[in-house]
């Protein structure tokens, strides 16, 4: 028995041998990583350089955008190395600054969408009020909610599990999970336990509190107001919801994967949708926002060809 933080590596026991095809399944995440890049930094530039953007909606975008990357780069390196390896091995250390990356992009992501849905919600119910009560200062916080609270509480999840003596080092999983390497304790877990519900609970019922309240009234406005009206809030709503409802529905897996016993499910199958939260949302997002929403779709184009003209 020992304290974590003497414990030098975990051991990742859910790869198994594949032979060559290690070389494929490299390509494909490679390239995976690459386009995710790609999208997200384009849409960030294509913000961040047009005026035109320079409003909150857009605003909350780019920090979604960013969380894409922060995200996908927590997860993407490490896979790509593991991937090859022969020995599936973690440091300690890195072990852990994977879990505060995993674990606070998730967090990110769920408030980030939240606040796109209040910033949705006032346009749509309240245009007449929206520049007075999204003002810049309101921005500023709100972009601060979204990042500083989610990465204190990981890190307070961190810091418990630090403190714990494990009698193992083997993790079930692909990439490093906190509540892996609590299941690893022989000592007591109670305050870990207590403080990782207390935690999910506001992480997950706060931003679906707001969700269900914003769509509630917006979904009202919508049926009550013209056809012009309705065609608008859809299509500002649609990218978010559809964003909403993928991220959800991998996170969604990825808790009951950790909670209960997934042994009648296929390795492969649970490999593929633990995964899916952190590989196809991170490219998911900017292609349904790029896609979508008209002005930044433009703007897109227009960057692209003129990149494509200066270097021909």
């Amino acid at each position: 028995m020992v304290n974590s933080t003497h414990i030098s590596y975990f051991i990742l026991g859910a790869y198994f041998e594949t032979g060559v095809s290690k070389y494929l399944f490299f390509m494909i995440v490679m390239c995976l990583y690459v386009c995710i890049l790609g999208a997200n930094v384009l849409l960030i530039v294509v913000i961040c350089v047009n005026r035109s953007l320079h409003e909150p909606m857009y605003l909350f975008l780019c920090s979604l955008f960013v969380n894409e990357l922060y995200g996908s780069t927590g997860l993407f390196p490490f896979l790509l190395v593991q991937i090859l390896s022969d020995i599936h091995t973690v440091s300690a250390p890195l072990c852990f600054l994977q879990i505060f990356s995993v674990y606070s992009y998730a967090s990110v992501e769920f408030t980030n969408l939240a606040v796109m849905s209040y910033d949705r919600y006032l346009a749509i119910c309240y245009p007449l009020q929206y520049n007075s009560r999204m003002t810049y200062n309101m921005v500023v916080v709100l972009i601060a909610a979204i990042w500083f609270p989610p990465f204190f509480a990981v890190f307070v999840t961190i810091s418990l599990t630090v403190s714990l003596t494990l009698c193992g080092n083997i993790i079930n999983k692909v990439y490093c999970d906190n509540y892996s390497i609590v299941k690893l304790a022989c000592s007591d877990t109670t305050v870990n336990n207590v403080y990782e519900l207390i935690a999910t609970f506001f992480t997950v019922c706060g931003p679906l509190s707001v969700f269900v309240f914003t769509y509630m009234r917006i979904l009202t406005v919508c049926f009550s107001g013209c056809k012009q009206s309705r065609q608008k809030a859809v299509s500002t709503c649609t990218p978010h919801l559809a964003s909403l409802i993928n991220f959800s529905f991998g996170v969604f897996f990825e808790i009951l994967q950790s909670r209960f016993n997934m042994s009648g499910v296929p390795n492969t199958l649970r490999i593929f949708l633990s995964l899916y939260f952190l590989t196809c949302q991170p490219l998911f997002s900017p292609m349904m926002y790029g896609l979508n929403m008209s002005k930044i779709y433009i703007l897109c184009k227009n960057l692209l060809l003129a990149w494509v003209g200066n270097n021909l």
